[in-house]
């Protein structure tokens, strides 16, 4: 079986290479023709002598998912329905903004973890994605992508082998080059997987979904809670801080009458703190069949006043594209999702 070339580092294809007795310099052409010159056929690598694509060809497929649909938001972010060659589907957003372009991947066909508020675990957990998939997403996003965040369908930390092998690839100064500090992986909170992330070589930034300050709510809106509750968390992100240098970002959805209280300030203003991590406060966005909403604004801004006087670090993050719900916790990868906003095909 053809190995998708999508999924292979420059290294493992030169060691392809070195047993077919081929020059090692063919490997970086090869890689750059797909990651920096964005071919996507064998044909259109000049560079490469026939007989040598032809060698490529039988041991590797340029396979990328299907585009099903592409609806586009009317502040300019654009969601992808891509249909894998097994039938399912996920969904990826890309964010322009100015100079930047940011890609939001997803890492799995659905997620085993169920957060209360998330479409992405409505339907359960059917599969993992590979290596190619994921860099696929970010091939299909088109060219100038400067920033990459994990935080679409799925639970990065629960397929952290293949989300460390994409940011390998897609992370090469000879291909797509996304710096490693531009490149952010979100978890809900899997200890293990933030373990193994403080370990991995390459520096990008972690980002950890609170959304709730006590185990008794945080375990009611987030089931991971139960595996993995505040206690272990927070010694698991103070390790990961101490380890690697680099800040953690907590990111707390605000749900209207629910975690929104000024005791929830004062106790991520602790978390917060503690970790001296940055705080994204996320005004919870609708999702179809989840009995919360955002608060008012005038609570949001309150919130945020309180968890700046306690010396906070805090940003509200203005949600992108939830009129095609592409906003955060609005992924599904459902088919029938298509028929909203514009659909260019």
């Amino acid at each position: 079986m053809r190995k998708n070339l999508y999924g292979c580092t420059r290294d493992e294809i030169s060691s392809e290479l070195a047993v077919l007795k081929l020059p090692a310099y063919r490997a970086q052409q090869v890689f750059q023709w797909v990651h920096r010159k964005n071919v996507l056929s064998w044909d259109e690598m000049s560079s490469v002598p026939k007989e040598t694509r032809t060698l490529f060809s039988e041991r590797f497929s340029l396979s990328l998912p299907e585009t099903a649909a592409r609806l586009t938001s009317k502040d300019g972010t654009v969601k992808l329905l891509l249909r894998m060659p097994d039938g399912h589907c996920i969904e990826t957003v890309v964010i322009p903004s100015g100079t930047k372009k940011t890609v939001c991947v997803s890492t799995q066909v659905g997620c085993r973890f169920n957060c209360l508020f998330c479409a992405s675990g409505a339907h359960g957990f059917v599969r993992d994605l590979t290596a190619a998939e994921i860099v696929g997403q970010v091939v299909l996003a088109g060219a100038g992508v400067s920033n990459l965040v994990f935080m679409g369908m799925g639970e990065p930390m629960d397929n952290l082998d293949e989300v460390m092998r994409a940011i390998e690839i897609l992370n090469d100064p000879l291909g797509r080059n996304i710096g490693a500090r531009h490149i952010t992986v979100s978890t809900s909170g899997i200890v293990p997987g933030i373990e193994r992330l403080a370990s991995f070589r390459k520096q990008v930034r972690l980002s950890v979904s609170l959304h709730a300050t006590n185990d008794s709510l945080r375990s009611r809106l987030m089931p991971v809670n139960k595996m993995y509750p505040l206690r272990a968390l927070e010694e698991a992100c103070r390790r990961y801080a101490l380890r690697t240098g680099r800040r953690i970002t907590l990111e707390y959805a605000l749900i209207g009458g629910v975690n929104d209280g000024p005791k929830d300030a004062q106790g991520l203003a602790r978390i917060a703190r503690g970790l001296g991590a940055y705080v994204n406060l996320i005004p919870l966005s609708p999702v179809r069949g989840v009995p919360f909403s955002a608060p008012g604004r005038q609570q949001v801004v309150r919130f945020t006043r309180m968890l700046r006087d306690a010396n906070v670090n805090v940003a509200v993050r203005r949600s992108r594209g939830s009129d095609i719900s592409a906003a955060c916790g609005q992924l599904a990868g459902a088919g029938n999702e298509v028929s909203r906003g514009r659909v260019r095909h």
